[in-house]
């Protein structure tokens, strides 16, 4: 039955969110090749024309692919597969590296794999797995196409695989599975390397495109590891992590360039609570030995508990999956320009001074010259110090591995002294069905198994199966530490955010049983991933506005109006300020973004044609285009910049307030809303909650002509998930406001309605302001 469930699982887990997406090739697909010899191994520089970590060289996407492809071909310790097509049509590759004999049995592989990390399905013993089992890693690098030395690294790593004439590189690959990722994210490669290189010998050298090098997320595109929401992430889930369930994950990341010169783990509190300590142990273990080794070869400015914590699942999926997460995030430079960095210029990293020795962070770099050559010599020797230190001990990682499958399945769930709910019940009368659909699909796509309830009428997810802690992680409210920069001092902010309840951004009524009072059923079948109705919105013209000054923010709008099928058109600087917009336009959505970005745009060194932001002309254009009918939609940091630009009746309760009297870094909190305004009226969700994330929270100063839509509780903190310090400054503020200004409206949105494509919830809410803008006034 179960191995039965995860063939069906493995078919479908590779869903599309248009008929646009193509399916992952199965990375153990069978393949027929000429046999191969090592005496033709192309080198990096023969396909590239330089060595990789060449001051001002970058290389394009199909150089990548044109190496990969090479190597394929050349190496019997390589082969190369093409997952799929990414958002803008680019080649997914996967490069696999092991010894002859185990590339030619991978099937074989796999299946000890999942036997180990499944003990349901053992048909051999816990020894006889660990004996014949191989340690599975997984590469990845690239996600975030402006860490240019990502892109280069893997070519250092994979030469060394490919030829694998050291004893070290002879060991890896007997021992270990590599899957290496040259980067997750070819579209930013290109766009990222294109510009650099129309670029080079100007001011603007060096500078970070004024696009976002996600289509849709930008840098948020390593914040998607449990919605799914990207191509790239499904490509690395379905066909890597689905059926391998790698013991260890490297991801291969850069960080600014003023303190240390690459963090590795521990990372610093807090510790998601349902990840298991062996996984925290063992990525403490191996991120020590490799911090050992890297300061040997004499490389200093390694800081190790530093910066980075363990929490969220949006960026931990393998913690969360069984594997040992190595994140290493190496001092960027200029791009691939150097820069020179004084030692009396280098300042604090959290949790250590750059210029002070410390446990964490022993030996101190002296300054000076930093180019992409450290930052692939670093990034290189952090991931073979890896991939040796796994090779080395592949019969301790399997063990610790079959350790973790055992305690999944244990009712005592020993790492955690709170009491874990035997399971959480779904009923199927949601208001939202396709709400639900996305939450099925989503925990299935995580490899959560979900069963029909007996009688039937609900879905179960028990905690006690192979992923019940991610479950858990996902399905229950988080309750994020109270932590300080020091004892009395400021909150320490966290990496990221604080919340991911699923069941509040989908809008899903979801109940945890400690004691079960639902029967578990059957299975359920892979659930197919919804497709969103476009909803009714008359025939509203709807524009985007589109900063040079790239907004992470107005990617994900796209990307909702695109998944719902809205049609809208990209609203750019020069259109914007030129006015006229009424004639055209009937809504205009200024995504989240600083109020002096948005009025202010880039400055030098970019070119004129991309400088100066909305501007003075484009704020009398937009004043015109409100006061002749139309409806502008301002969401989050946005309603600052509409507060000021149309002298809204409306102030903002929280601006100016220091962290220490006010904080919520990215949490769910309860709103309750006004039936009686008409942008409510599909706003159904079982509890009624918005994205809260450095966001405004309104008080209206004239009632006759601003309305509050949502309104937070006037009593008690309205914290459903993460952080919140200093509730009551939230007591009887309103969360959204629709204030007329001449014939049309603007609607200020104190969160983020379209939160990285997450918020099902909230999305009607900016349906209904889009709608009655259709109606011409």
């Amino acid at each position: 039955m179960l191995l039965t469930y995860r063939r069906l699982l493995a078919s479908a887990l590779t869903g599309a969110l248009s008929a646009t997406v193509l399916h992952a090739q199965p990375a153990t697909a069978a393949r027929t090749r000429p046999a191969r010899t090592t005496g033709a191994i192309p080198t990096p520089a023969s396909v590239l024309g330089w060595e990789p970590g060449t001051d001002r060289k970058l290389p394009s996407w199909k150089q990548v692919t044109d190496y990969f492809t090479a190597l394929d071909k050349a190496s019997p310790r390589v082969s190369v597969r093409t997952l799929g097509k990414t958002t803008l049509g680019r080649p997914f590759l996967v490069a696999f590296f092991a010894d002859e004999a185990t590339l030619a049995n991978l099937p074989k592989y796999q299946k000890i794999q999942q036997e180990l990390w499944d003990p349901r399905v053992r048909k051999r013993t816990r020894d006889e797995l660990i004996a014949q089992g191989k340690n599975v890693i997984l590469i990845t690098s690239s996600i975030h196409s402006t860490e240019v030395g990502g892109f280069l690294t893997p070519f250092v790593i994979a030469d060394k695989l490919a030829r694998g004439d050291t004893p070290e590189a002879r060991s890896i690959l007997a021992n270990t599975i590599v899957m290496l990722v040259p980067s997750q994210n070819p579209d930013g490669v290109d766009i990222v390397g294109d510009w650099y290189r129309s670029t080079l010998g100007t001011p603007a050298e060096g500078s970070n495109p004024p696009a976002l090098y996600h289509f849709y997320s930008g840098h948020d595109n390593n914040r998607d590891w449990y919605a799914f929401s990207l191509k790239e992430t499904r490509y690395t889930v379905d066909s890597l992590y689905t059926p391998w369930v790698p013991q260890i994950v490297n991801d291969v990341h850069q960080q600014g360039g003023n303190a240390g010169r690459i963090f590795i783990p521990p990372y610093m509190d807090p510790l998601e609570p349902n990840i298991d300590p062996i996984l925290t142990a063992s990525t403490n273990a191996l991120g020590m030995a490799m911090s050992w080794r890297l300061i040997q070869e004499g490389k200093t400015g390694v800081a190790t508990n530093a910066a980075y914590d363990q929490w969220s699942p949006a960026r931990q999926y393998s913690l969360n999956h069984r594997g040992a997460r190595i994140l290493t995030e190496t001092a960027s430079a200029r791009l691939a320009t150097a820069v020179n960095m004084p030692f009396a210029l280098l300042g604090a990293g959290r949790g250590y001074e750059a210029k002070t020795q410390s446990w964490n962070h022993p030996a101190l770099w002296p300054g000076g010259r930093w180019g992409i050559g450290d930052i692939v010599a670093y990034q290189s020797s952090a991931t073979w110090a890896l991939l040796v230190e796994a090779a080395r001990d592949r019969s301790a990682w399997l063990t610790s591995y079959a350790t973790l499958a055992e305690r999944a399945l244990d009712d005592t769930h020993p790492w955690t002294p709170t009491e874990v709910p035997a399971q959480f019940v779904i009923s199927k009368a949601q208001k939202d069905p396709v709400a639900l659909q996305r939450l099925m699909w989503t925990l299935q796509h995580g490899q959560v198994e979900v069963h029909e309830s007996v009688p039937a009428g609900s879905y179960v997810v028990p905690t006690k199966q192979p992923f019940g802690a991610y479950a858990k992680a996902l399905l229950e409210a988080q309750a994020y530490p109270n932590l300080e920069e020091y004892p009395g001092g400021p909150p320490k902010r966290p990496y990221d955010v604080t919340a991911h309840t699923l069941p509040l951004l989908f809008g899903v009524a979801v109940t945890a049983e400690q004691s079960p009072s639902v029967q578990v059923g059957a299975l359920v079948p892979p659930v197919a991933e919804p497709t969103y109705t476009t909803p009714a919105l008359g025939n509203a013209r709807i524009a985007i506005y589109q900063s040079y000054s790239a907004s992470m923010d107005e990617g994900w709008t796209r990307w909702v109006f695109d998944a719902n099928k809205v049609p809208f058109t990209s609203l750019k600087d020069a259109e914007l300020r030129a006015g006229n917009l009424r004639a055209k336009y009937d809504a205009i959505v200024l995504p989240d973004q600083a109020a002096n970005q948005l009025a202010r745009g880039l400055a030098a060194p970019y070119a004129d044609s991309l400088r100066g932001g909305i501007g003075a002309n484009g704020a009398a254009a937009l004043k015109a285009f409100v006061e002749g009918g139309g409806t502008v939609l301002a969401f989050n940091e946005a309603s600052d910049y509409a507060i000021d630009a149309f002298a809204l009746p409306v102030t903002d309760a929280l601006r100016g307030l220091k962290s220490a009297d006010f904080y919520a870094p990215g949490s769910l909190f309860r709103v309750e809303p006004n039936t009686a305004s008409p942008l409510t009226a599909t706003f159904t969700a079982p509890t009624p909650a918005v994205w809260f994330e450095e966001s405004p929270a309104f008080t209206i100063t004239d009632p006759s002509r601003a309305t509050a839509v949502l309104q937070y509780p006037a009593t008690g903190s309205a914290l459903l998930s993460g952080w919140l310090l200093g509730a009551p400054r939230l007591n009887g503020t309103a969360a959204m406001v629709d204030v007329r200004v001449g014939q049309g409206h603007v609607v200020l949105y104190g969160f983020r309605p379209q939160y990285r494509s997450q918020t099902n919830a909230t999305w009607p809410l900016i349906w209904s302001a889009i709608a009655r803008s259709a109606v011409r006034q």
